[in-house]
């Protein structure tokens, strides 16, 4: 039995995108903006080491940790009414943190941030899958709303560091309020409404056991990039595993489950989001560390450093935009084996840096790690809910944000943990006496006791650092190199028989002389 191709997005559809990329592009921002304002909030607001660390983490964990209920409570009450509820609340919550008065206001509107980015990201998503049923232009509006929030991520450090220069810490928060007032004055007129008819109510018991497994392994993992395996952080590891086992023993008994495990076993579902996962943790963790590098060892500003790193964006995403419609041609697998390959020859370029070497070798390193991981995150975010029915969109939209998050975690913590060890390795018998213990165990706490030591001292431990820092880079390179390579492998053998989806929209039509015209979809 033939049936009809699946309608072709028109302009409105294509408008609609780009006002569904802005605010995607800001929940990356808002992340790297704070970090710019700490130095200027801390001065003004004079927070504890405790609540600062609030401050900092607050917004991304409850981002992580909402993601999958947000999921679903929006193919429950409307996709697009979530959408604008969650903007809603970001752009009041912004304000409210741009004019915080005390420590303990700012983390409260820093939480309602993460609860609101946590309607935005899955809503964005699973909307494009309704607004694009044809594979291979979902493909590539997948890829633009991907490229969002990279885009995002390196600007913040440039526009933030702007602002700085001229305004109170509290503008760079400022900026979501115009952004969201457009999504909310576009959105009901450019983007449609989904919601699933049959859907139940959404079960409360398995939404808290999804925030405490997230939320204790997302805080296990940056405790463990910050300060190794200590006994609180690996007891919070193993509590987010017990409780996700949990979680997901539930899913199997109910009737209307939080989130669908059947999602799971679909091949090309599950391959893209280990991909997913494994690309995500390559890229930043890579990322991590050579914004350290950008930083501290070449005496950069944030905002020099984002300059830097943003020929590397521009070229994944140029990169992700290419393989979007290459992929319409070319096997899925292919597309992931080849971008792994020039991941890998990055990897490879990192293992010559040195801490005099200036920014050049790190800068193109960058942009073939860019260019190569950046296509195989787009099109396996495609993959993934394309994969997914479309009244399963938003779990599906949930899943591969959680994905992002513990990808970035797990390879921050990972990545630290190699250059940490090596870093401390290397300063062995190099901290004077009359230097804190601190001096050994990280380049800052070294570059901090450098300054205060006299004369050449504080040179030498500065430049022997640096170099420790440069070859603890190196080495995590030299770690990355064979594995990805061995991803590569394994991808491509995974995912080989995953056809293109312009080929896969052809079959579905059937013989194109009984394909009947379908008019564009209306919202």
């Amino acid at each position: 039995m033939n049936v009809t191709a699946p309608p072709r997005a028109t302009k409105r559809e294509w408008i609609g995108l780009a006002v569904l990329a802005l605010p995607s592009m800001l929940v990356t921002m808002d992340l790297t903006l704070l970090h710019l304002a700490v130095p200027h909030l801390g001065a003004d607001l004079d927070p504890s080491s405790s609540q600062l660390l609030w401050i900092t983490d607050i917004y991304g964990f409850l981002i992580a940790g909402f993601l999958v209920t947000m999921g679903t409570v929006g193919d429950r009450v409307g996709r697009r009414r979530l959408l604008l509820g969650g903007a809603t609340v970001f752009g009041i919550a912004s304000i409210l943190t741009a004019y915080a008065q005390s420590p303990e206001m700012l983390i409260v509107t820093r939480a309602l941030l993460g609860i609101a980015g946590a309607c935005l990201a899955p809503s964005t998503l699973s909307l494009i899958r309704n607004m694009f049923p044809s594979p291979q232009q979902r493909t590539t509006a997948v890829t633009v709303w991907s490229t969002s929030f990279m885009l995002g991520g390196a600007l913040g450090p440039v526009v933030g560091g702007v602002l700085l220069e001229h305004f109170w810490w509290g503008s760079v928060f400022l900026l979501a309020v115009p952004i969201m007032v457009l999504l909310l004055v576009l959105g009901p007129v450019l983007l449609p409404e989904y919601r699933n008819p049959e859907a139940d109510k959404v079960d409360l018991v398995s939404a808290v056991l999804s925030m405490i497994s997230v939320l204790s392994l997302i805080y296990g993992l940056k405790e463990v990039a910050k300060h190794g395996f200590q006994p609180v952080p690996t007891v919070m590891i193993l509590l987010g595993l017990a409780v996700g086992f949990v979680f997901v023993r539930r899913q199997r008994v109910l009737a209307h489950p939080l989130l669908d495990m059947a999602l799971f076993r679909n091949r090309a579902f599950s391959a893209s989001l280990t991909t997913l996962l494994l690309t995500v943790m390559f890229l930043m963790g890579v990322q991590f560390v050579v914004a350290q590098f950008l930083q501290s060892v070449l005496g950069l500003s944030p905002m020099q450093a984002g300059l830097w790193m943003l020929p590397a964006v521009v070229g994944g995403m140029v990169a992700a935009l290419a393989a979007s419609g290459i992929v319409s041609k070319v096997r899925t697998a292919y597309v992931f084996g080849a971008g792994m390959v020039v991941a890998a020859v990055g990897f490879g370029l990192l293992t010559q840096v040195e801490a005099a070497s200036g920014p050049g070798i790190v800068v193109t390193a960058s942009i073939l790690m860019f260019a190569g991981l950046a296509p195989v995150s787009a099109l396996g975010i495609d993959m993934i809910v394309g994969a997914a029915p479309p009244d399963r969109a938003g779990p599906a939209a949930a899943i591969s944000e959680t994905a992002n998050e513990f990808g970035g975690a797990l390879g921050i913590a990972v990545v630290g943990s190699i250059v940490n060890a090596v870093y401390q390795s290397r300063m062995t018998g190099e901290v004077p006496a009359s230097a804190p213990a601190s001096a050994g165990d990280t380049l800052a706490g070294a570059l901090q006791a450098a300054e205060r030591l006299p004369g050449q001292a504080g040179d030498a431990l500065a430049e022997a650092a640096r170099s420790a820092f440069a070859h603890g880079l190196q080495m995590n390179a030299l770690v990355a190199t064979p594995l990805i390579l061995l991803t590569a492998t394994v991808v491509t053998v995974v995912l080989r028989n995953v056809r293109p989806a312009e080929q896969a929209e052809e079959d579905a039509a059937g013989p194109a002389e009984e394909t009947k015209d379908v008019a564009p979809s209306s919202l």
